[in-house]
């Protein structure tokens, strides 16, 4: 599912892999880190639609709530359970077990305004 060098990033730390049409989305390791432990996840139902650059989902750590932003505009095709029910999977896992959503690309151009992973590395935020 995550290859770091075929997968895109957004500024505000969310990492997507593209397979054909549908996409697998989570945050970054840098952004768990940073959240710390992760104690709630709030995801979005299948079927509803997303937008790029807006809220999502809602994470909840021990220190802060942070919105998870949508780096691409689709449709939600499946959500990860499995976090919701054991949100430290994101902190365990976040370029596998932990990813949040699977989202159907309504708009392929819109990858092109994401980093890849060498530009999201060398980035300001870190």
């Amino acid at each position: 599912m995550f290859d770091e060098k075929s997968c895109k990033f957004a500024k505000s730390h969310e990492w997507i892999s593209l397979d054909g049409g549908l996409a697998t989305v989570g945050i970054s390791d840098y952004a768990q880190k940073e959240i710390s432990d992760i104690v709630f996840v709030e995801l979005p139902k299948a079927g509803e639609s997303v937008v790029q650059g807006k809220a999502c989902a809602v994470i909840e750590s021990v220190k802060a709530a942070a919105d998870f932003m949508s780096p691409v505009s689709g449709e939600v095709t499946e959500i990860n359970e499995a976090i919701v029910e054991d949100p430290s999977l994101v902190n365990q896992s976040p370029h596998g077990d932990g990813w949040f959503l699977k989202i159907k690309v309504a708009n392929p151009s819109e990858l092109d305004s994401l980093m890849d992973f060498d530009a999201y590395l060398s980035s300001a935020e870190h």
